[in-house]
């Protein structure tokens, strides 16, 4: 393997990518990419039973790498997690309990398999808990071994610190230690992983060089940082929320494919390019084409689609992709025909559910007994929004006040969409 060219390429394309903002000596970094499989380290923090899209950012790092040629470790802070990072909190926060922690941990692993390979071999990413090596380390111990060799004023130093002391609910001793037990962290991989890299966001740049200057004062092999922005907007907000200031989970128990597609679809024009060469596997001449196609006709949203497609086919698979897509025909007022229960069913987390009996179906329901039972309140307003052209069963327009929708109307085995106007949908459900 031609580890040479492979590091300066990386190294190269990482800029281009949009994936870097600080590290700590490039030229010694691509010397030592250059030469070795190197084993590169970055932190999740299990707070949560799932990533969302803000930690994107470091995964995608990771798998970069590794397709590189190198070997991701994961570390899940087990440890460092029952404290909380000060890093971007205005505040403390609640401690998470053992049995909540091994949850996370195991759901936070499932997610990371579909951007890292977990397989055998030299390349093959490693999962660890930095509970295994911190729950044995005394306290008086660890001030001997660590805290003695970064001072008060190195740490204060930090933004993440500075930040919250000069803020208005301060920062707890258990939150300042948090610097330290990373530091350790990324001694404790050099010695035991051969651990010479950590990757993560740009807000944990501070921490990462602390993991390099504790490794320096204890006489160890030097360690090297690199960082890429924060996930943010065009109006310099963090992305990962939706408009209603819901996170964007990559569970989909939390956030629904379709959701998760939806939210990448709707970046602005000015993001969507960004995003697409920080997040595709595709080249960047290629990448670059195809925005060019964007610009010519910005209303088809290419780019948008195209991010969209990429980001829902990494986190839930290509199969469900494809599902959302042809679900969301149905949101823009496209056909239904050909799609399936499983097609339609992912619009449930995102539009109401009617239950209607097969035996009402099968008599013929009146088109104003359905609207009044689905998307208005009662039949003088269902015989309104009939003779205002606004009710669609299965996006036609139903005009007639005496239409009866029966069994041969529904859109795929046991489903149909009621819409009253241009967006309030309810998805009607057959039961026996």
């Amino acid at each position: 393997m031609d580890y040479a060219a492979r590091a300066m390429h990386i190294l190269d394309e990482l800029p281009l990518r949009g994936l870097l903002a600080d590290v700590t000596d490039r030229p010694g970094l691509a010397e030592l990419l250059s030469s070795q499989i190197v084993s590169v380290y970055a932190g999740y923090d299990p707070t949560a039973s799932s990533l969302h899209v803000g930690n994107l950012v470091p995964m995608m790092l990771q798998m970069r790498l590794q397709r590189a040629g190198h070997r991701p470790i994961v570390l899940v802070g087990g440890a460092t997690g029952l404290i909380g990072d000060p890093g971007g909190k205005s505040a403390e926060r609640n401690l998470l309990d053992a049995d909540t922690l091994a949850e996370n941990v195991a759901g936070i692993r499932h997610q990371l398999g579909q951007f890292l390979d977990f397989g055998e071999g030299a390349t093959g990413a490693v999962l660890v808990n930095n509970a295994d090596w911190m729950s044995g380390f005394g306290y008086l111990e660890f001030l001997r071994d660590v805290g003695k060799h970064l001072t008060i004023n190195y740490m204060m130093a930090k933004d993440s610190v500075r930040s919250r002391l000069e803020g208005d609910s301060g920062i707890s001793y258990t939150e300042f230690s948090y610097m330290l037990l990373q530091a350790y962290d990324f001694v404790h991989l050099s010695r035991n992983f051969d651990c010479r890299l950590q990757v993560g966001g740009s807000d944990q740049y501070g921490n990462i060089t602390a993991g390099c200057e504790l490794s320096r004062k204890i006489g160890g092999p030097q360690l090297f940082g690199l960082t890429a922005p924060l996930l943010l907007d065009s109006t310099g907000q963090k992305m990962g929320k939706t408009s209603t200031g819901e996170r964007v989970w990559l569970d989909p128990e939390r956030t629904s494919p379709y959701a998760f597609y939806q939210y990448f679809l709707n970046v602005s024009d000015e993001d969507a390019p960004r995003l697409l060469r920080l997040f595709s596997l595709r080249p960047l001449d290629e990448l670059a084409e195809l925005c060019r196609e964007h610009d010519v006709d910005r209303s088809k949203r290419l780019a948008q689609r195209e991010l969209a497609r990429t980001m829902t086919s990494w986190v839930h698979s290509a199969p469900v992709t494809a599902q959302v897509e042809t679900a969301s025909r149905v949101m823009f007022g496209g056909t239904l025909e050909g799609l399936t229960d499983a097609d339609l069913a992912l619009l449930a987390s995102i539009m109401p559910v009617v239950d209607i009996a097969r035996s009402e179906l099968e008599a013929g329901l009146g088109i104003v007994d359905l609207l009044a039972r689905t998307v208005v309140d009662s039949k003088g307003a269902a015989r309104r929004l009939v003779q205002q052209g606004g009710a669609y069963v299965n996006n036609v327009r139903v005009s007639d006040l005496e239409h009866k929708v029966t069994l041969a109307q529904l859109a795929t085995e046991s489903l149909l969409v009621v819409r009253g106007g241009r967006k309030d949908y309810r998805l009607v459900r057959v039961t026996a």
